[in-house]
């Protein structure tokens, strides 16, 4: 049965652990039907009272989430005879949670424009065939292509066809961990990172950062005590923190993890929509590095296309992980990225998506004018640490009650990093800028309330 990390909770309790079971409903860690633990086995796990457990079911109870009945306990919401009615999402409210890039109808229209070709002028074998292990010649070539405008020069035979950046990175730790390994990362890292560490069985360890990144002596010292094979950088406007690594703190640290033996796992999602960045980590230790790049994140969400390069020597391993993960990629979206790659498509979207993203940076700094945050005129997103008084928890609820979704810190900690309040806000799922720029005037104004003065929720 599934209990939370009681290192993940924080002030007020009852609305962390709501948070904590939330995130791992969202992340399918508690599928539809599962059982929660009864409250008082939930209370002796994890330290608190019956009543602060009672608390946190009854507030996920009013959301829908789960679903509770004398005799069977509670349970997650889901399809089936017993389930409650799911969730629906804030219609007609702000959804600041999901990072996703900006989009208009141009980008349905060429969606369609181009399924409408590649229907026509494909033979059947290669839109229902599996296609090669690790993507034939001309998806590899393309994939080529889209890496060098990234900044790295690969050639196609060292190239992988993924299914987008969460399937890269579970080859790619599968290929170069065995359970029990230790992999380090930035001390607030991609919620997939965390996630996939787990069901991986690996030890995600956060190092110590700065507005650079990762510290060099915090690296230096982990990889004379941790014993870890594997280093994860997102260096370029890493989620959630949007942090663009200066090339010396790069250089340094490769330098490093190629001194003691790390391999690196490069993760650059947002690919050319950065402009004038340094050149990629991978590019300065290749022999150590693999890199990855996924379309779905900087040009559209159901573009699940991605490209990795790697080194010889390590090819066949990963090759073999990209099977046993779900294949070289889907056919068709894969030679709707090819194509977009070779004529020229993907990086006018890119282009479109930078000017976008720089208008939604605009707006932010407007509007959160004297508060604190992090971000970048090419990110997806922003982080927000939280004023004194607010835990992310907190937040996340009165939020909530004002129809706006936000993402709180906890899914990007790695085990035992302590809660640094903060709420990260996505800038592209809310699609029109005039309803983006309200939705962050009431974030802006609920930040300057003292949350000690407002009504208490019932959770």
């Amino acid at each position: 049965m599934w209990y939370p990390d009681p290192e993940t909770l924080y002030s007020p309790l009852h609305a962390s652990l709501a948070v904590a079971i939330e995130q791992a409903i969202l992340t399918e860690k508690l599928p539809a039907g599962s059982r929660l633990p009864p409250h008082r086995k939930m209370a002796d796990r994890l330290g608190l009272s019956v009543h602060t457990v009672s608390k946190a079911y009854d507030s996920l109870r009013k959301q829908n989430l789960i679903d509770g009945q004398v005799g069977r306990g509670s349970y997650v919401s889901g399809p089936g005879p017993h389930a409650a009615p799911q969730r629906t999402p804030l219609e007609e409210g702000f959804d600041f949670s999901t990072s996703r890039p900006i989009r208009n109808q141009e980008h349905s229209r060429r969606f369609q424009l181009s399924l409408q070709k590649l229907t026509a002028e494909l033979t059947p074998s290669a839109l229902q065939d599996c296609g090669f292990s690790s993507g034939h010649g001309a998806r590899r070539a393309a994939g080529a292509k889209w890496l060098a405008a990234c900044g790295l020069a690969a050639a196609p035979e060292q190239i992988l066809v993924t299914n987008g950046g969460s399937h890269g990175m579970s080859v790619a730790l599968s290929a170069l961990t065995r359970p029990g390994d230790t992999v380090l990362s930035d001390s607030i890292t991609h919620n997939l990172l965390v996630s996939g560490c787990s069901y991986l069985g690996l030890k995600l360890s956060g190092l110590k950062t700065d507005s650079s990144g990762i510290l060099p002596d915090a690296l230096e010292k982990a990889c004379r005590t941790s014993g870890a094979k594997v280093l994860c950088l997102l260096p370029s406007l890493a989620n959630p923190v949007p942090v663009m690594m200066p090339e010396d703190r790069r250089r340094e640290l490769s330098r490093i993890a190629d001194d003691h033996g790390l391999y690196i796992i490069e993760d650059d999602p947002l690919g050319p929509v950065a402009e004038d960045r340094p050149p990629p980590v991978s590019a300065l230790v290749p022999e150590r590095s693999v890199y990855m790049s996924a379309l779905s994140t900087c040009l559209m969400p159901g573009l699940q296309a991605g490209y990795m390069a790697a080194p010889s020597h390590l090819l066949p391993s990963l090759t073999g992980r990209l099977l046993s993960f779900g294949g070289a990629g889907t056919p068709l979206m894969q030679e709707l990225a090819g194509c977009w790659v070779s004529d020229g498509t993907a990086l006018e979207i890119a282009d479109w998506q930078r000017k976008a993203l720089k208008s939604r940076y605009r707006i932010v700094c407007g509007v959160l004018n004297g508060i604190p945050w992090t971000g970048h005129p090419a990110a997806l997103h922003l982080w927000l640490p939280l004023p004194d008084g607010w835990g992310s928890g907190d937040f996340l609820q009165y939020a909530r009650q004002m129809h706006i979704a936000v993402t709180p810190d906890v899914p990007f900690l790695p085990p035992g990093t302590g809660s640094p309040g903060a709420v990260r806000i996505s800038l592209g799922a809310v699609q029109d800028e005039t309803r983006f720029r309200k939705g962050l005037e009431l974030i802006a104004a609920l930040l300057k309330l003292n949350p000690h003065s407002l009504p208490q929720l019932a959770f």
